[in-house]
């Protein structure tokens, strides 16, 4: 069942395309990994979908219903959770208050739980998010919301800033989601390698356009092919695959 389906996407700033016919879907229980260069329209294909910023034109369905007739706030209340490039975390508060706001009313997921995916978070509950590293803070940014419960999870470079040791740790956790909980996964990662381990398909974007869609398997198997794809020289794709 795809929860995320998108059809001819047309996106971009003030008019200006930066996304340009982008067909995709993302399944429950599935990950799914965004890739391409700097600038390819990446991170504007995510706050589309998550309804922060409006679309030129194409269908944008998540959780069944239509995106453009829904307030960003109200798909998250349906169980849509982006964690942004900037992690979305509020400085100012604690590691536990973090937790707090992220917890939605009709959650069956506890802190207690999540904190069992992140046990580096525990000793630091009581301490200020904006005095942590930026490891603990990426951590803190994926247990906000995952203790949400989403049904779609959308992660936006989660390795920006970070160790590859740290990301190594990190991306596993979207594949247990999928896994146990049946979330439907879309990450844009720029570490391939470890984006195309943990994924099931991947997409990849050139200057706004769909170049490549593959399973994961396929692009770690052929190197170049994916290569070819960053560099604008792989096949052209019009429509999912």
């Amino acid at each position: 069942m795809s929860l995320v389906q998108v059809q001819d996407l047309v996106a971009g700033y003030d008019g200006v395309p930066a996304v340009r016919g982008l067909t995709l879907h993302v399944d429950a229980g599935e990950v799914v990994a965004l890739l391409g260069p700097n600038g390819a329209g990446k991170t504007t294909t995510l706050l589309t979908l998550a309804g922060v910023l409006p679309k030129i034109s194409g269908s944008v369905r998540v959780l069944d219903h239509d995106v453009t007739a829904e307030r960003p706030h109200l798909l998250a209340r349906r169980g849509l959770a982006l964690v942004p490039e900037d992690r979305g975390v509020f400085h100012q508060l604690t590691v536990a208050e973090n937790l707090r706001l992220g917890q939605r009313r009709s959650s069956s997921v506890r802190a207690s739980d999540v904190l069992e995916l992140f046990p580096a978070l525990r000793p630091i509950l009581h301490r200020r998010c904006g005095l942590l590293s930026g490891g603990e803070q990426q951590m803190l940014a994926l247990a906000k919301v995952l203790v949400s419960d989403p049904k779609v999870l959308m992660i936006d470079e989660m390795s920006l800033g970070l160790a590859p040791i740290v990301v190594e740790g990190l991306l596993p956790i979207a594949r247990t989601m999928a896994i146990e909980r049946g979330t439907a996964v879309l990450l844009v990662e720029q570490h391939v390698h470890l984006a195309l381990s943990c994924s099931d398909r991947a997409y990849v974007l050139s200057h706004g356009n769909l170049v490549l869609a593959r399973p994961s398997r396929d692009l770690l198997e052929d190197p170049a092919l994916l290569e070819r794809s960053y560099l604008g020289d792989g096949p052209a794709v019009t429509a999912d695959s």
